[in-house]
């Protein structure tokens, strides 16, 4: 296509959303008019299905539930006057607590006020949060923020160890729906572990954001304060309820902004002329990249180092949301679309040598912010500025990746503001919702992700047995004779566990690990 023909596509299929400044621009994307009306039946479909969602169908057929998120930022969109009344609540009192903090008005025990803010959460209750953090607080925000966001005992320590005598004037956000989220609640008594290791007293340091009713809940009973984790709102489509606006109102950032962003947005994609529905365009992008089958992978590269954690973000909201093994009429789909992302222009010493030149498995998306800095910058030559160098690798490496015909996507906002993040948030939850529905799938269940958890748990159960046979064994115990004693079956299982105990002082071993027949094993005390 020469230089002209290609300048008609790109005034054709881009998007501009004036109030947010926002650009969609899907011209790199060689798809034809016959692709767009082979699938208008489906995008048809999928705008009923859409409709029918916001007026609060049932959508997660796993646990009967609705899926509310976008009444989050127009609650006069929730089906019933109370489930309004309690949006609008939440926020408020967000508000409410976050200016208490900052005042001292609420303040921790032997300290003048809370500098510190630790979330434990996993999943959607820290990537949210995390992404609009690095995102949007400021270079001095009113809390420095830290997150446990795994069972890792390690890190766990790194964040104690830069707490240190922090702790004292730290507040602590718990986020989890049920309570029972293994990583969340392991979080919560390792903080209070060390809460008690230091004379505090942890309750009075403590905020739950969890679902009404929820063991957490009963727990918090008396914490500083409980915030709602409403039933109908998703972890990956959370950050605009009180898991993100809570830690967002802390650190400072303005939430009302936020939310008013994603309400532009979810106005702008409720419109039914595709060319002038941003999220339906995207849908339809990623439809043709990978002929609806998720054959190529989505490859973020946002151009700004503020938005580093987009594609983390993008990882759990797209892939929990698309990775499915059926279709809504039950058949065998294997459905999904991996992300994954650096950021420009620090891809460019990556990866982009195998995007241009490698296997033609992805499509990419350039994420481009027009305002480099609020501050001035030098001229680094006659004319140039290191924000024209950034911009000149982000558009050379558009035309790069093209005239090797490889397709890409380019969204440009203004800056990063809360209203430009809240509608990317926004544009990318429809995106994902209108995708569902061209490949006819429910982008609002996570069956595999439950199948996960059950396994673990399973581990667990079999270690207990392991320990508890080895406790009271007269003598040391070959991995044969433990595994006839505990289950044959999981002979490998056992060798694994074992492996992971004796690496922490917590059984000893005779004999060789790359011959596990040799093997013997005994508590500490008996070796």
């Amino acid at each position: 296509m020469d230089a002209i023909a290609l300048w008609q596509r790109y005034q054709h299929w881009l998007y501009h959303h004036e109030a947010l400044g926002l650009f969609v621009d899907i011209s790199r994307m060689r798809f034809d008019d016959a692709f767009i009306a082979g699938l208008n039946s489906r995008w048809q479909a999928a705008l009923v299905a859409m409709a029918a969602l916001e007026a609060g169908a049932i959508a997660n057929p796993d646990e009967h539930r609705m899926v509310g998120h976008y009444w989050l930022r127009n609650p006069d969109l929730a089906p019933t006057p109370a489930l309004a009344a309690s949006i609008r609540q939440t926020v408020d009192a967000i508000q409410t607590f976050a200016r208490n903090i900052h005042t001292g008005v609420v303040r921790p025990p032997t300290a003048t006020r809370f500098s510190t803010l630790l979330c434990v959460g996993i999943g959607g209750s820290a990537l949210g949060p995390q992404f609009v953090s690095q995102c949007l607080a400021d270079p001095a925000p009113a809390m420095d923020l830290y997150f446990i966001d795994n069972t890792d005992p390690d890190g766990m320590d790194g964040v104690f160890d830069r707490l240190g005598d922090r702790l004292a004037e730290t507040l602590v956000v718990i986020t989890s729906k049920s309570g029972g989220t293994p990583e969340t609640a392991n979080g919560l008594q390792e903080v209070q572990h060390q809460c008690t290791l230091r004379g505090l007293d942890f309750a009075q340091q403590a905020v739950a954001v969890t679902g009404e009713g929820s063991a957490l809940e009963q727990r918090a009973a008396t914490w500083l304060a409980r915030f709602p984790m409403h039933d109908w709102v998703g972890g990956r489509t959370s950050e605009l309820s009180a898991v993100g606006l809570l830690p967002a109102a802390l650190q400072g950032i303005d939430i009302q902004e936020l939310l008013m962003g994603a309400q532009i947005m979810d106005d702008a994609t409720r419109n039914p002329d595709l060319g002038q529905n941003p999220a339906g365009l995207l849908a339809h992008a990623w439809y043709f990249a990978g002929n609806g089958k998720g054959t190529k992978d989505m490859v973020i590269l946002p151009y700004k180092d503020r938005l580093l954690l987009f594609s983390r973000y993008l990882q759990q909201l797209v892939m929990e949301s698309l990775g499915k093994e059926r279709d809504l009429d039950g058949a065998i789909a294997h459905q999904g679309i991996a992300v994954y992302g650096n950021k420009g222009s620090t891809d460019q010493h990556a990866y982009v040598q195998q995007l241009r030149e490698g296997i033609p498995n992805f499509f990419a998306t350039f994420i481009e912010v027009l305002k480099d800095s609020d501050r001035p910058h030098p001229y680094l030559e006659p004319h140039v500025t290191s924000g024209d160098y950034l911009s000149g690798l982000l558009q050379g490496t558009r035309q790069a990746l093209y005239d090797n015909g490889r397709d890409s996507i380019t969204i440009t906002i203004p800056d990063v503001t809360p209203r430009t993040v809240g509608a990317l948030i926004a544009l990318y939850e429809r995106a994902v919702g209108f995708y569902a529905s061209l490949v006819n799938i429910n982008a609002y269940h996570q069956p595999g992700v439950e199948a996960g958890k059950k396994a673990a748990n399973e581990i667990l159960s079999l270690q207990k047995r392991i320990l508890t046979f080895l406790e009271t064994a007269p003598t040391p115990q070959g991995l044969v004779e433990i595994s006839q004693h505990i289950d044959p079956q999981r002979i490998e299982s056992i060798y694994l566990i074992l492996r992971h105990l004796h690496s922490n002082g917590r059984v000893a071993s005779t004999g060789v690990w790359h011959q596990p027949h040799s093997l013997r094993f005994a508590m500490p005390s008996a070796s």
